[in-house]
């Protein structure tokens, strides 16, 4: 027997921890697998170079690059916009300050000044205008500030990010939108891709998390800067070969997947409305997140009761995290809702 013939699929039926453990469905996976490629070191991937000029356009840039991950793709466009001891100005519970393990600073020696975001995860203009620091040796030069969205699920309307955009521009910062969940956001804003993308200069936007693909982000921005953030992929590391078979994924999900995102917000609109009228702990949710704090602080014991429904949980504290994605149907939710009632019946 073929050695792979015994992998087993270990998925749970509703895996609530993140919108990337989805499978790809079997289209994507015809796609892949038909995927013409080439070598993308070489620039000679047309699946590769069809996809980062497909994004382009859609969100109003020049160019687009693509990377293995999210993290890299941030890291290699801070390393576009700022020079060593240069500094950005980010959110302080934002992906490039809070998650990416201090990659700018470790890597690239650039300076993060963290700023208080408000509670849809959104800075102020104010907060950035008192960040950026004089023109004084003794300071860091204020050169770029990180926006996300959406944050924590939230969507920051669209006034918001052009209003602190305004000021970073007047200011002279260039600005990256760390857009992980972009199409999340812009399903719940109801606007254009290039509407929200028109807030930054350059854009990142992640294929895996919500639109279904195994891997895979795509950068934007201007050629120049996209120049810059090409040569910074290959320092660290991120040039792939024949990638095409994933940049095949893309394709498919901006072609099926984007349409869904709205039934993953509606599902967990409901799944933060049933545990609300349970009575049971603090519930707050956006976009395609539910985030529960329980009364009781039983982390350990809920998570256990509910695998036995075959539905899994983060183990974050105090708040669990909940993110509804493609994979998760009407009836797995279903299953998540009653094995919450049966736990604290």
């Amino acid at each position: 027997m073929n050695k792979h013939n015994s992998i087993r699929n270990q998925a749970w039926e509703c895996d609530l921890r993140s919108d990337t453990f989805t499978s790809p469905d079997e289209g994507m996976r015809t796609a892949m697998a038909t995927a013409i490629v080439g070598d993308d070191v070489y620039g000679e991937d047309p699946t590769v170079n069809l996809l980062e000029k497909r994004l382009a356009s859609l969100l109003g840039k020049e160019e687009g690059v693509f990377f293995p991950s999210g993290t890299q793709s941030n890291l290699s466009a801070v390393m576009a916009h700022c020079g060593r001891g240069e500094e950005i100005i980010v959110g302080k519970n934002y992906h490039v300050y809070w998650d990416e393990a201090s990659g700018a600073s470790v890597l690239a020696g650039i300076s993060l000044w963290p700023v208080e975001t408000g509670k849809d995860g959104s800075i102020s203009p104010s907060s950035v205008e008192k960040a950026i620091k004089e023109d004084d040796p003794h300071h860091a030069s204020s050169r770029l500030l990180c926006l996300e969205n959406t944050v924590g699920g939230k969507a920051i309307s669209l006034k918001k990010m052009q209003d602190v955009s305004y000021i970073a521009r007047k200011n002279n910062l260039s600005i990256h939108l760390d857009g992980a969940r972009f199409f999340n956001a812009v399903t719940a804003l109801s606007c254009k891709p290039e509407e929200l993308a028109n807030c930054a200069d350059s854009v990142s936007i992640c294929l895996s998390k919500g639109l279904g693909t195994p891997l895979g982000t795509v950068l934007v921005g201007s050629s120049k800067f996209i120049r810059k953030a090409r040569r910074n992929r290959k320092i660290l590391g991120g040039s792939m070969r024949q990638v095409g078979v994933v940049a095949a994924a893309g394709h498919y999900a901006l072609d099926y997947n984007i349409s869904s995102l709205a039934e993953d917000h509606k599902r967990a609109e409901y799944f933060a409305k049933e545990l609300r009228g349970m009575d049971i702990g603090h519930v707050e949710s956006g976009t395609n997140m539910v985030f529960f704090t329980p009364l009781d602080g039983q982390t350990e014991k809920l998570r256990s009761h509910l695998e036995k429904y075959s539905v899994k949980i983060g183990d974050q504290k105090p708040s669990i995290r909940m993110v509804l994605h493609r994979d998760i149907s009407d009836d797995s939710l279903e299953k998540a809702i009653n094995g919450f009632k049966t736990f604290y019946k």
